[in-house]
């Protein structure tokens, strides 16, 4: 029965356009296969108990599993078959490469999801672009990168309307070019109809980071065998960060729409406390995020995402810092210089979110729910502890 089904998401996954099963892919299945004979880490997060309901691993199966694992680590350094043993098992490595690849393979539209292969270009190429264009428009509309104090009104440099256009139709675009890639990754994994309480479980893993403590509380490895709760601090200062600050453009929106209040609102103002405290957070954790990376062990992810991940996580620094810059000086006669630049990062953000590392929240946050859905089917293996 059990190989009926991998036939069947295999057939699924093939129909959906992917290509045939990688040699990464191919890795994945091997070392899940001895994994599945060695059970030492079935406690450590959710890749293992999922990997017992499984004998064989099809592409869709790889793709869940490798969205499922956090990169945490714990598991490659708990390992006894690990490099340099001749069974060079890896599991951290060997999913991280097939994670990328799963985003381009389930990118919308299609020919766009080559970006990830060059995501560090695309940053750099979408922020000088998104920056320049602001500052010729700033040029254009004032003739000056410098004025006399607007007390703080950023329409009178913009006007709201234009910005409106310009930066809906971008994050519209996005929403939907994450929305029909995950669209893809759920159709092809062959996930049935949520369980009763499986969204919030989800949810509650996701929000948590649950698979970032190792599995036993105390954090994962970074470079040593000494465990920390560092990344897992710093992606919750990220992640909490960027709602808050997605939750001030939200109120603001209230305000100018509903309640009639015209922007620039009061430093006391709630969205200007949200966005605020959103762009501390949006400083801290893309800084502990980026020390980390600069001294994570090669052999825990895939080298090759590196300028994936740190342009993604420079674009979150520089877009709060200039914000927060913003904020400090939008009485001065620089703020329409401010307003450009911190427009152009925001932009610039927009433009990559469906073809960057903010996709991995996205498919993450799928395999988690397929997981918790999983959970409360009958396991007919019966071989695990789940």
């Amino acid at each position: 029965m059990q190989r009926l089904e991998v036939l069947a998401r295999e057939a699924a996954a093939l129909a959906a356009g992917l290509p045939a099963q990688t040699g990464a892919e191919t890795e994945v299945a091997r070392q899940m296969q001895i994994c599945n004979a060695c059970r030492y880490c079935e406690g450590f997060c959710a890749v293992f108990p999922a990997m017992t309901r499984r004998l064989e691993f099809g592409k869709a199966d790889i793709h869940y599993l490798a969205n499922l694992c956090h990169n945490c680590g714990a598991c490659l350094y708990a390992c006894q078959y690990a490099p340099p043993h001749e069974f060079a098992v890896n599991v951290p490595q060997a999913m991280a490469v097939v994670r990328g690849q799963t985003y381009a393979d389930y990118a919308w539209p299609p020919a766009l999801g080559a970006l990830y292969k060059r995501n560090g270009l695309t940053v750099a190429l979408a922020t000088a672009g998104a920056l320049a264009l602001f500052l010729v428009l700033l040029l254009s509309m004032r003739g000056s990168l410098f004025h006399a104090p607007l007390a703080g009104n950023f329409y009178a440099v913009f006007p709201h309307n234009t910005l409106v256009l310009m930066f809906g139709a971008v994050f519209l675009f996005a929403i939907a070019a994450l929305g029909l890639g995950v669209r893809n990754f759920w159709r092809a994994a062959g996930t049935r109809a949520d369980a009763n309480g499986a969204a919030a479980e989800a949810a509650k893993s996701a929000l948590t980071l649950e698979y970032l403590d190792g599995g036993h509380g105390k954090g994962c490895n970074e470079t040593s065998d000494a465990f920390t709760l560092s990344r897992r601090r710093f992606h919750h200062l990220t992640f909490y960060g960027f709602m808050l600050c997605f939750a001030a453009t939200c109120v603001a929106t209230l305000y100018h729409y509903v309640l009639g209040l015209q922007a620039p609102y009061a430093l006391t103002s709630l969205p200007v406390l949200l966005g605020t405290v959103g762009g501390i957070g949006l400083l801290i954790g893309p800084a502990g995020l980026f020390w980390l990376n600069l001294r994570r062990n090669p052999a825990q992810g895939d080298v090759q995402q590196r300028p994936m991940d740190r342009g993604f996580i420079a674009l979150l620094f520089f877009t709060s810092l200039t914000g927060l810059a913003l904020l400090a000086w939008r009485d001065s006669g620089a703020m329409a210089l401010l307003l450009a630049v911190h427009l152009g990062f925001v932009m610039a953000l927009f433009l990559t979110l469906p073809y960057g590392k903010f996709a991995h929240g996205v498919y993450r946050g799928a395999a988690l729910l397929k997981y918790a859905i999983e959970k409360r089917l009958p396991n007919r293996l019966a071989l695990g502890s789940d």
